[in-house]
């Protein structure tokens, strides 16, 4: 626990990690029906329409990788001074969120696009300072 403090920021942008795609990954696996009922009518209009389903399959695979790879890399930065799980689990982290800004810029959704920046922003902090560790 002698690293705990010393890299106490990218624990922060972990944890962050940690809370917004475990949630988004369970919110989708818990309400299936009602996130591809959503989304379905949100990319109609779209070449994504017809692969919805299968997208939010993708989403959600990579909501959960990040996740575990963030909480596997708290702990090895926390006991080891080793970032390199941290490392990995935010790189899925941000280019998850790249899938969904270009997503939301398909469906021309550009209020919900803006609001994926502070997410990419706060993330890609942390792959900032993970590769430079």
């Amino acid at each position: 626990m002698d690293f705990l403090l010393p890299n106490i920021t990218e624990i922060l942008i972990l944890l962050f990690i940690i809370i917004t795609f475990l949630q988004s990954g369970l919110d989708k696996v818990f309400d299936w029906k009602g996130q591809i009922s959503w989304l379905n009518g949100h990319f109609k209009d779209t070449f994504l329409g017809s692969i919805v389903p299968l997208l939010v399959a993708v989403l959600v695979v990579l909501d959960l990788l990040a996740s575990v790879l963030a909480g596997i890399g708290i702990y090895q930065l926390a006991v080891q001074d080793n970032s390199t799980i941290a490392l990995y689990g935010s790189i899925v982290a941000a280019i998850t969120l790249l899938m969904l800004l270009f997503g939301q810029r398909i469906a021309k959704d550009y209020a919900g696009a803006f609001t994926i920046v502070g997410y990419f922003i706060v993330v890609i902090f942390g792959v900032w300072l993970l590769s430079n560790h």
